[in-house]
């Protein structure tokens, strides 16, 4: 009782600013968060067990003390879950050993009400799962969302995953795969998902297919209800992709651009062009740009250089300046693609 009166009167006594020393105190805080008060938890460096859970706050933020020491969340289902928390920033923390999720941000099920204004910054995720769908990040009905500047590094399903969220940006991101991980993406944009960029971001080895946009979304978790894709509107550019079984998978996504990218020594495609949701009157995978895109590969790698699975549109995608190079064979560089591309090179080096 003691520790709650005193971390309430350092709210008042400060502006909403609580500085964290011991996982007593951060117990207590969490405990007295006003709803509709902004509170800033300032945590000291150290070891703090995961397993918080919050709802309903609005304009939290929960950060470092020291940004170049940052506190460290072990194990626990979820390090964090956010639930319904408007206005939320995340920032200089470090999460690993979850058994769920590292970080969770949803909007407790209220499907047409999506959290707004949520910045996850400078996080350091690892060791995530390791096997089974568990994410670095899950995020489920947000809106207005920005990640910039984290590191993920093993985990067991998508390292962000996204379900029906909306106007966000990812961005100087990296995804680091390890052994033992059954990563299927780094990034997994689905559930109805739009208007997503993705940009200056590193994927190494990150999972069976690094970016994953679109996906299979079960029908009662689209938000909004009643979307008839899997995801719209994307932008992918400015990205380096190394390794992997792909470099990107376009999967019911109905529009996209992937553009200015990197791509490096994918093991068996170099993009897929799939359909996994097909209830009635979805849209299939259609209308994706593909250019000025630098990729560099291995022709004794690729089982083929797109992987094209029924029900979808290839006919509708554009391919034009990317810069093709096979370095085992650079004269067998002009990949086969289901459109004429415009204006593309192949056999010279692009890096």
């Amino acid at each position: 009782m003691k520790a709650l009166l005193y971390l309430v009167g350092c709210t008042l006594a400060f502006g909403g600013e609580i500085i964290i020393r011991t996982p007593q105190e951060l117990a207590a805080a969490l405990r007295a968060l006003p709803h509709a008060e902004p509170t800033r938890l300032r945590i000291a460096p150290g070891d703090y067990p995961g397993g918080h859970h919050v709802v309903g706050v609005m304009g939290l933020t929960v950060e470092a003390l020291d940004p170049k020491n940052p506190p460290h969340f072990r194990g626990g289902a979820n390090a964090w879950q956010f639930s319904q928390c408007r206005d939320l920033t995340v920032r200089h923390l470090r999460l690993s050993g979850q058994t769920g999720n590292g970080l969770n941000l949803d909007d407790g099920g209220k499907y047409g009400q999506p959290v707004t204004g949520v910045t996850l910054e400078d996080l350091e995720i690892s060791d995530i799962g390791p096997q089974g769908n568990h994410d670095g990040i899950k995020c489920s009905g947000l809106k207005d969302l920005t990640i910039r500047r984290c590191t993920v590094s093993g985990w067991g399903g998508q390292g962000i995953d996204f379900v029906g969220c909306h106007a966000a940006l990812i961005t100087e991101c990296r995804f680091v795969g390890k052994p033992g991980f059954s990563a299927t993406a780094a990034i997994q944009l689905k559930g109805g998902t739009s208007d997503v960029v993705v940009t200056k971001c590193h994927f190494v080895q990150a999972g069976d297919r690094p970016l994953n946009l679109g996906g299979s979304t079960g029908l009662p978790y689209f938000r909004p209800p009643g979307a008839k894709h899997e995801a719209a509107r994307l932008k992918v550019t400015g990205n380096t992709i190394e390794g992997s079984p792909c470099a990107a998978a376009f999967v019911g996504v109905d529009g996209a651009e992937f553009s200015h990218n990197t791509i490096l020594f994918p093991t068996q495609w170099v993009f897929r062009i799939l359909q996994e949701t097909r209830e009635p009157g979805f849209a299939p995978c259609r209308d994706v740009r593909i250019t000025d895109n630098r990729i560099v590969f291995r022709r004794g790698d690729l089982k083929s250089d797109l992987n094209i699975g029924t029900g979808t549109e290839p006919q509708t995608f554009v391919f034009a300046r990317n810069r093709w190079f096979a370095e085992d064979r650079p004269k067998a560089s002009r990949p086969s693609l289901p459109t004429e591309e415009k204006d593309g090179q192949y056999g010279q080096d692009p890096r």
